[in-house]
C-alpha cells in the first residue's frame, strides 16, 4: 500500500503537490475545468492542514517559444484563486534564483504554483527525460512530494517520477479515488462485466482489448476499432478509419476467432461521404459501399446491446461510438450512452473522448465515475500500476 497523504504530518511542511492542471483552454479561457475540481480535495485539506503547498503541474507540449505564450499556466492559478477564494502566488519561471527562499517564505496554508513544467522540455526535454537535476532542484523546493496526477503517472517525468527519488512521498486524494475504483470496478469487476469500447485506432487498443478479454464477458466495439473488424470479416467499409497494419489485421483475425461469443460488432450504421457534404444514409453493414464513410453506429446496433447492458453488473465505457461531434451523426453516441445508464449495474467512464462525450449530452451525474486519466486509465488496465505511482514509497508497517 502506497503512503497516503491523510498518513503524513504536514502541518508546516512544505508540499510539493504534483497536479494534473492540464484543462482545455481557448483564448485564455478555460472551457472544462474538472481537472482542477478533482485536484480541489487535495488542495483544500493541505490548506486546512497548515501545510505550505507548491504545485506542479504541465499545460500543453512546449516545442518553441512561440508555444511558452500560449501554454501559460497563469490563467489556470487564477482560475484556482478564484474555486479556493484565496491568493494563489504564480511563479513565472519553473526555477530561479529567489524560488527557494520564497518557498521557505511560505505561510501556513499559503499556495504558490510554478509555471507549466514542460518549459522545461525547450530546449533538451529536461522534464520529459527525467533529468536528475532538474527532479533533485524541484524536489529542494519541498519537504514532502504529493502524487495526484493520476492523468500523467503513466509518463516518467522529473516532476512526475524523479522528484520522489529525492524527498519522502505519497499520493493524494484523486489519485486514490482513481486507484480505488479502477481495482475495486474494472480489475476486479463484478459479473456479468460488459465493456463498451469506440476510437479512431485500433493499433491504440489492441493490447487493452487483450487485457481486458479474459476479465470481461461482454465487448461491444465500435468506430475505427469496429470498422478493422469488420474489414478483417471481409464486410466493405469504404473510406471509414480502418487500419492497414498487416500484423495488427493478423491479430485481430485471431482475436475474433477466439472470443467471438464476446465480441459485439455493429449490424447497422449511419454514413456519410466525402464529396457530398449533405449525404446520409442508414444501411446494414453488408450494403456499405465504396464510397461510404462510416460515421455511426445504427439503432438496430443500440437495440441488439440494450439486452446486454441491463443485464451486467459493470459497465465500462471506453471512447465513443460514433462522430458525436456533429448532430446528425450523434445518435449512436447518445443512444448507446441513454442505454448504459438505464442499467442498474455500476457505470465507469476510462477518461479521454468517452468523459467528453458525457460532458457533451449532460450526463456526468448518471455515471459512478468518470476518470481523469485517458491513456494513464488505459495504461493502469492493463499493467495493474503506472510508473510515477509505483515509484511512491510504500506504507511503513
Amino acid at each position: 500500500m502506497k503512503n497516503k497523504i491523510q498518513d503524513i504530518e504536514v502541518k508546516n511542511k512544505r508540499v510539493l503537490l504534483r497536479a494534473d492542471l492540464n484543462v482545455p483552454m481557448h483564448d485564455g479561457v478555460i472551457l472544462d475545468d474538472s481537472k482542477i475540481v478533482a485536484s480541489l480535495k487535495t488542495i483544500e485539506y493541505l490548506i486546512h492542514e497548515g501545510a505550505k503547498i507548491i504545485i506542479l503541474s504541465h499545460f500543453g507540449k512546449i516545442k518553441t517559444e512561440e508555444d511558452k505564450k500560449t501554454n501559460s499556466l497563469a490563467p489556470v492559478a487564477n482560475y484556482l484563486q478564484k474555486l479556493l477564494n484565496k491568493k494563489v502566488i504564480f511563479c513565472k519561471q519553473t526555477r530561479n534564483l529567489l524560488l527557494e527562499p520564497k518557498t521557505l517564505a511560505l505561510e501556513p496554508g499559503e499556495v504558490l504554483i510554478l509555471e507549466n513544467t514542460r518549459f522545461e522540455d525547450l530546449p533538451n526535454h529536461l522534464e520529459s527525460d527525467n533529468n536528475p537535476q532538474l527532479a533533485e532542484y524541484w524536489a529542494s523546493l519541498g519537504d514532502i512530494y504529493c502524487l495526484d496526477a493520476f492523468g500523467s503517472s503513466h509518463r516518467a517525468h522529473a516532476s512526475t517520477y524523479g522528484v520522489a527519488n529525492y524527498i519522502p512521498s505519497c499520493i493524494g486524494f484523486l489519485v486514490q479515488k482513481e486507484m480505488e475504483m479502477l481495482d475495486s470496478h474494472i480489475l476486479n469487476a463484478k459479473k456479468p462485466f460488459t465493456i463498451v469500447m469506440g476510437g479512431a485506432k485500433v493499433e491504440d487498443k489492441v493490447e487493452l482489448i487483450e487485457s481486458l478479454l479474459p476479465k470481461c464477458d461482454h465487448l461491444i466495439l465500435a468506430g475505427g476499432i469496429a470498422n478493422s473488424c469488420l474489414y478483417t470479416l471481409g464486410f466493405n467499409v469504404g473510406h471509414s478509419i480502418r487500419t492497414t497494419d498487416s500484423t495488427i489485421i493478423e491479430k485481430i483475425k485471431t482475436i475474433l476467432i477466439e472470443n467471438k461469443e464476446k465480441i459485439i460488432l455493429p449490424i447497422d450504421v449511419v454514413v456519410g461521404r466525402e464529396y457530398n457534404p449533405t449525404y446520409i444514409e442508414h444501411l446494414t453493414v453488408d450494403k456499405v459501399t465504396d464510397d461510404d464513410i462510416i460515421y455511426d453506429i445504427g439503432i438496430k446496433t443500440i437495440e441488439k446491446c440494450k439486452d446486454i447492458l441491463n443485464s451486467s453488473e459493470t459497465i465500462f465505457v471506453n471512447g465513443t461510438v460514433g462522430k458525436y461531434e456533429e448532430a446528425r451523426y450523434a445518435t449512436g453516441t447518445r443512444e448507446m450512452l441513454n442505454a448504459i445508464i438505464e442499467s442498474p449495474g455500476i457505470k465507469i467512464v476510462g477518461g479521454g473522448d468517452g468523459v467528453s462525450a458525457v460532458k457533451h449530452f449532460n450526463m456526468q451525474d448518471r455515471f459512478d465515475f468518470l476518470s481523469t486519466g485517458g491513456g494513464a486509465t488505459l495504461e493502469y488496465i492493463i499493467k495493474s500500476g503506472l510508473p510515477a505511482i509505483d515509484n511512491i514509497e510504500q506504507k511503513k508497517g
